[in-house]
Order: C-alpha cells, then sequence, then structure tokens
C-alpha cells in the first residue's frame, strides 16, 4: 500500500468511526443545503466528471416495484433499476453498503469515498435509482396525474423492499437461507434526508445511517440561502453581484429583452425564469468551491470600469451553460410543462414536483440585502408550481415536517454531534489530498437543474 493510499484507508477510518456516530444520530442533522443542478454528466463522456472511469460499475440489474406501497389493492409495479459492486465484498459476511440515489438518472456507482470504505471494510455496494428518474419511471407520460406516485415516503418503502430483495438475492447466491447482513444506507443533499429517514422508519432493517448534508428540514421560504451566498461571496463580490442585479431588473422593468439575448436565453419569456437562471448561475460558483470564477472578474470590471453585467453575461454563457452544462431550456415553464421529456431531461420536472407537493425550499429574495431579484419570491414559486402542474399541487411543508420530524436536533446530543463533527474536519485534509492526488478534484457537470450543496 502506497503512502497516498495508506493516508486515505487512515482517514476511512477515521470517518467511519465519525460515521458509527452518526448512524446513531441520524435524526439529530442540522445541514442547511439548498437546491441546484445535480451532477449527470452521462456514462461516455468526459464532462467534470470524467467518464466511465469514475464508476466502479455501469453495469444496470432490475427489480419489480411495487407502485403504490400504501394501497394494499392496487398491485401495480414498475422496473426500478440498480447496481451492485462485489468487487470488495467479503463474502458471505461483510456488509452491505446501500447507496442512495437521489434526484437525477443513476448511471451507476460512482467510484468515491464509498468505495474506499467498502474496500476497507469488505462490503458490496448497492445502489437503486430512485422512483421516477432515469430509467425507472412507471408512467411514459409524466402528467400530474401520473406524478402522484412521486414522493419521498413512496421512495422510502421502495428502499425497504429492495433491501429485502437484495437480501434474498444475496442469500440464493451463497447458499444461504435467512441469513440477514449488516446493512449500512448512505446518501448526500435529498438522498441524505432519505438516508437519515430510513433510519428513522425503519430501524429494524439497517445498522445505520451516513446523511450527508441531509436537508432534514423542510423549509417554505429559504431565505438563508440567498443570506449564505452574500457572505461566502465576500462584500466587494457581494456589492457587484447586487449591482448586476439591480442593472438588469432596471433593463427588464424598461422593457428591454435585448439583455435577455446578451445571456444567451432570449427565449425565457417569463422575466422571473431568466432572473432565476441568473441567481444559480451565481450560486454555482460557491456551491462548488470556486467563488473566484464570477467573483474575480467582476471585481476586476468593478475597479476598470467596465460593463459589469456584460462581464456577468460572459462568466454565465462561458461557466455556467458552457463549461458547467447548465440547461437555459430546463428555466423555462412552458418546458417544465413538457409531460413526454426525454430520459435524459424528464428530471427537472420531476424535482420541480417534489418541489411543488413536499420540501418546498422555495429560493426566494430576503427582504434587505439581498443578492437575488427581489421578483424571486413567493409568488413566483407558486406560480410556477400552479402553471405547470395545476391548482391542486401545493407543498406541505408542515406536513412534511411532522411526518419526519423535522429539525429534530433537540432529540439528539449536541456533545455527540460536535465529536462527529470534529473527527470530520480533523481528518479531511487526507481525503482532500487524496482525491486530488487521483484527480478527483473536477468539478461535477450536470443534466440536470437540481441539485443541494451544503452551507
Amino acid at each position: 500500500m502506497g503512502f497516498g493510499s495508506a493516508r486515505a484507508a487512515t482517514a476511512a477510518a477515521h470517518l467511519f468511526g465519525a460515521a458509527a456516530l452518526l448512524l446513531m444520530l441520524a435524526r439529530g442533522g442540522e445541514s442547511v443545503s439548498f437546491w441546484l443542478p445535480p451532477p449527470s454528466a452521462g456514462v461516455g463522456g468526459e464532462g467534470f466528471l470524467g467518464g466511465a472511469s469514475r464508476y466502479l460499475t455501469l453495469d444496470e440489474r432490475w427489480m419489480n416495484q411495487t407502485l403504490d406501497h400504501f394501497n394494499p389493492t392496487d398491485h401495480r409495479q414498475f422496473k426500478q433499476r440498480y447496481y451492485e459492486f462485489l468487487d470488495y465484498y467479503r463474502a458471505p459476511n461483510g456488509p452491505i453498503f446501500l447507496k442512495i440515489c437521489g434526484e437525477a438518472s443513476c448511471h451507476g456507482i460512482g467510484n468515491d469515498y464509498l468505495a474506499v470504505m467498502a474496500k476497507k471494510f469488505g462490503a458490496a455496494i448497492v445502489s437503486p435509482e430512485h422512483r421516477y428518474y432515469g430509467k425507472s419511471s412507471p408512467f411514459d407520460s409524466l402528467t400530474t396525474e401520473n406524478l402522484r406516485f412521486l414522493s419521498s415516503k413512496q421512495a422510502l418503502f421502495d428502499l425497504a423492499v429492495f433491501r429485502q430483495y437484495y437480501q434474498e438475492t444475496l442469500n440464493a447466491r451463497y447458499n444461504r437461507s435467512g441469513a440477514d447482513s449488516s446493512w449500512f444506507v448512505f446518501g448526500g443533499s435529498y438522498a441524505g434526508a432519505l438516508s437519515a429517514w430510513f433510519r428513522l422508519k425503519f430501524p429494524h432493517l439497517t445498522c445505520g445511517s451516513l446523511a450527508s448534508s441531509g436537508v432534514v428540514l423542510a423549509v417554505y421560504n429559504f431565505t438563508d440561502f440567498d443570506k449564505q451566498i452574500g457572505d461566502s461571496a465576500g462584500p466587494e463580490c457581494k456589492e457587484a453581484l447586487q449591482e448586476v442585479t439591480r442593472l438588469v431588473d432596471g433593463q427588464l422593468q424598461g422593457g428591454s429583452n435585448s439583455v435577455k439575448q446578451l445571456f444567451g436565453a432570449p427565449k425565457l419569456e417569463n422575466d422571473g425564469d431568466f432572473l432565476y437562471l441568473l441567481a444559480d448561475a451565481a450560486a454555482i460558483a460557491f456551491q462548488y468551491g470556486n467563488p473566484d470564477v464570477v467573483c474575480s472578474p467582476l471585481i476586476e470590471a468593478k475597479k476598470n470600469g467596465t460593463d459589469l453585467v456584460e462581464t456577468f453575461a460572459s462568466y454565465v454563457k462561458d461557466y455556467y451553460i458552457g463549461k458547467f452544462g447548465a440547461s437555459v431550456a430546463s428555466y423555462d415553464q412552458q418546458y417544465l410543462k413538457n409531460t413526454t421529456p426525454a430520459v435524459a431531461e424528464s428530471a427537472y420536472r420531476l424535482w420541480w414536483y417534489q418541489v411543488c407537493s413536499e420540501v418546498a425550499f422555495f429560493q426566494v429574495a430576503p427582504k434587505n440585502d439581498s443578492v437575488r431579484s427581489p421578483k424571486i419570491d413567493t409568488r413566483y414559486h407558486l406560480d410556477l408550481c400552479r402553471n405547470v402542474f395545476g391548482e391542486e399541487v401545493y407543498p406541505d411543508v408542515f406536513m412534511t415536517n411532522l411526518y419526519y420530524g423535522g429539525d429534530s436536533s433537540k432529540c439528539s446530543s449536541p456533545e455527540a454531534l460536535n465529536k462527529v463533527r470534529k473527527q470530520i474536519v480533523d481528518h479531511i485534509d487526507l481525503w482532500l489530498s487524496e482525491c486530488q492526488e487521483q484527480g478527483h478534484d473536477k468539478e461535477p457537470s450536470l443534466g440536470s437543474r437540481w441539485s443541494i450543496a451544503s452551507i
């Protein structure tokens, strides 16, 4: 074992020890997160994620999944895609790591930190695709009526059924009867919330879960998102971004659509959709730890008296749309109303449905000192939900938090949480150095508008 690998293994041991504590504290997550485009570079293309070399496996497997877990008289099923990786599995008694795919197509099992831990602990890795996303859709047409079975509650029962199905499959493979492996569930962002909720709702089916940036608290008006972007930007960059927002708002209010052409988004007829594109474009640089890509040119332009709007437009076209791969069309409400999108484009409509029906996280502008346009308010989000999905779709955030427990940090030991966080922080440099040595420090590309980033 080389020095770098040894360091990674040591880090894995420390972090898995921290994870072991988190397994018991799944209800105590306090992370604040926001939704932005998820990594979805595709399988063959390089993108920011590289290509097939970034995956442990791309081999698709299938199981029959129940459509409606809450109606015993409805026996309909659909094909759910999943992946398995057994190269590190110490059969037949090794643990099973269930990696939850979130709100995007699942192309395979990524070669990431979980692979390091699986190798160390002799674990199998399995990863089921979230219902409706990718190739796991029960319906060809994504009408609002057909989307009624798309929810985190149904997805959790999918995981429970999958867990039982795969355990039986594994037992048959190794000629065992009634054996039950040690299962651990992993997820980040929305999938992190699913991981924590799975531990909460099905404690008998998993030894524990690791929820990274798990959004366990649904939020109606998520003003903290914009506030954090401003804090992360720093005074100079924040002021420049705010000036861009004021100038663009002024041009739109004056009836000029030439500014949309400048940003390569002339088809976004709704001003709110266009302003949301600009807000996401600014935020993405901070989400993926690359603030200089937007701040440096804006601060320089402000010092030199260069046109700020044109400078920001160049960043949006060259970086957010060009290099990062954002889809301008995905911001168009008319586009979101399409009920028969291609598989690679379905995540836009699907995640908005979950936003509009369950978790909200409306990224509204704060009343004061906002970076994004004040036109991105609650009314914009509610109008989008109504326009795209109809009058009856509304995010009942209160009931979502009542069902899952919401911000249940009060139910956990603050001292234990702080101990976990300290262990992770103390050893994160080992992980980062190992990732950089292996070329994993590239930013993700995306084929979908949504993702979650930790604040």
